[in-house]
This record gives C-alpha cells, sequence and structure tokens, in this order.
C-alpha cells in the first residue's frame, strides 16, 4: 500500500493505493469512501479485493486529511470536489465505488456533477433522511441526538444515535415519548470531556443527511448506479433510506449481507460479514443484481 498526500482546495487529501501483484488486473481502480468514517474502516473489505487496485481516502478534515479552509461542517458538494480531485490524481480515467452511508451521499453528488468519474457505483445505505416520507419526523429525531449531545457528551450523544438508528419503522409520537437513552445500556460512557465537535453527533454533518439528490443528472448519467441495504437494516433508518433513495432515482435496491457496518470486521465495534459482503460486492460489480 502506497499513501499520497493531494494538496487540494482548502485541504490536504491523503489517499491510500493498494496495487495488486502483477498490477495489470485489466479493471478500474476501486474507489472505497465514507463519512465520517475515514479510510480506516475499509481495511477489512479492501482485504478481500487483493485482485483490484483499491483506493481509499480520508474526507476533509476527518483522519489524516487536514483542513485549511476555515470550516467544520461537511457537504456533499465540497466531498464530491475532493473525490473527484482524488480520481484525477489517479490518473483521470473512471474508477468503480463503493460508497457507504456518508459517503454514498457524496458519491452520488459525484455522479451527478462528474458523470465520467463512475462507471459503476453502489451506494450503500446513503442516510439520506428527508426523502423518507417522515422526512419531517426524522428531522425531528436527528435533532433530538444533538440536544443529547450537547447536554450530556458523547456518550449520551451516541445512545440516543443508536436509539434513533435502531427504532424500527417511521418516527412516531411513541419514538418521542421514550426516555432518554441510557449510555449504560449500549456500553458507552456517561461522562463528558466537554468535546462537541464529533461529525456524526453534532450538526456538522446535517447538510449530508439533508442533501437532495439530483435525480436527472444522475439517471441521465452513463455511470450504473446501485442502491445497497443491509439485509438486517429492512425497517430501520439506513434500510428505509435507502429504499427512499432507490425510489427517487426509480430503481430497485439491491440487497446485501449484514447491517450498515456489515463490511467491517470486529475491530470497529459490532461485526458485520465482510467475507460475505465482499463476495456479494464483487458479484454486484461483475453485473448481478
Amino acid at each position: 500500500m502506497e499513501t499520497y498526500t493531494l494538496r487540494a482546495a482548502g485541504a490536504d487529501l491523503v489517499y491510500d493505493v493498494r496495487r495488486p501483484s502483477p498490477t495489470d488486473d485489466g479493471r478500474p481502480p476501486l474507489l472505497m469512501i465514507g463519512q465520517p468514517m475515514d479510510a480506516a474502516g475499509f481495511a477489512a473489505l479492501a482485504a478481500r479485493f487483493p485482485e483490484r487496485t483499491v483506493v481509499t481516502y480520508d474526507p476533509r478534515g476527518l483522519g489524516r486529511s487536514v483542513r485549511k479552509d476555515g470550516r467544520v461542517d461537511h457537504t456533499p458538494e465540497i466531498q464530491a470536489e475532493d473525490v473527484h480531485a482524488v480520481v484525477e490524481a489517479l490518473g483521470g480515467g473512471p474508477v468503480e465505488m463503493f460508497a457507504s452511508s456518508g459517503g454514498a451521499v457524496t458519491a452520488l453528488a459525484v455522479v451527478a456533477r462528474y458523470p465520467d468519474d463512475v462507471t459503476t457505483l453502489v451506494a450503500h445505505e446513503p442516510p439520506l433522511i428527508t426523502l423518507t416520507p417522515d422526512g419531517p419526523a426524522a428531522v425531528r429525531a436527528r435533532a433530538r441526538v444533538l440536544e443529547a449531545y450537547g447536554k450530556r457528551g458523547w456518550g449520551a450523544g451516541m445512545a440516543a444515535f443508536v436509539a434513533m438508528t435502531s427504532w424500527e419503522g417511521e418516527f412516531t409520537e411513541a419514538f418521542f415519548a421514550q426516555p432518554d437513552a441510557d449510555p449504560a445500556t449500549f456500553g458507552m460512557p456517561a461522562g463528558d470531556d466537554g468535546s462537541r465537535e464529533d461529525p456524526l453527533l453534532s450538526d456538522r454533518s446535517w447538510a449530508i443527511s439533508s442533501y437532495r439528490p439530483d435525480a436527472e443528472a444522475i439517471t441521465a448519467a452513463a455511470t450504473r448506479v446501485v442502491i445497497a441495504v443491509g439485509e438486517e437494516s429492512e425497517g430501520v433508518q439506513t434500510g428505509r433510506t435507502s429504499v427512499a433513495t432507490a425510489g427517487l432515482l426509480d430503481l430497485a435496491v439491491t440487497t446485501f449481507p449484514s447491517h450498515h457496518g456489515g463490511f467491517l470486521d470486529g475491530e470497529f465495534g459490532y461485526p458485520g460479514k465482510p467475507d460475505e459482503f465482499g463476495h456479494r460486492l464483487r458479484e454486484v460489480l461483475d453485473g448481478a443484481s
């Protein structure tokens, strides 16, 4: 693996390139992106593609990518420009892309703006909460996470986030009538270190979850777009947002193994099924539905 730093507008973007041996695999690079997860989260999945040139990167302001534009918010439009810059740095040719969570939102923005950059996009569980039928209630639930984080710190905020993302079905008044989630229930610390900079629990990534993809531009692109959803996500928020995103683009969802982090191993908490996930991703990239 080789690591590079790209001097982009307002940020130094760090990305990694894993090349097979021999290097002539006959396929374009496979770019894996997330948000707020950085490149470290793709180690297990990248290892399942030893025959491919796999590229991972840290979004600006996360991981190793130092931000210099004076901003702290994360927006799909800015991140799309960054991903385009990485694609150009790789040689300018199109890539195949696996994008998860907020990275899937960014990837949809890339296809809308730079359709020649991506041949196939597998967008895994984009958290586009305003696209669901209960969008206003989902926005209210998101604000509840911010409130818990603002008042009591990371443990309380993360407990509220887990309660929100594990709720099945639409956010009814029954959801809002629940008492605040107890961090101890999820094995999280109850203390408060005073920090309020977490990109997941603060409002810094609200532009991502509030984003509305340019459906006309995406459907007009030559890029093959696949909206992927984990089999364990049915009924919960990211499963419902995936269905809503697919509906916006007049697509059916494609089922993948496991949950929202189904490509992760045990290094990052609740493990997924990286072997099965990698196998399914290879099938889809090869054209299977």
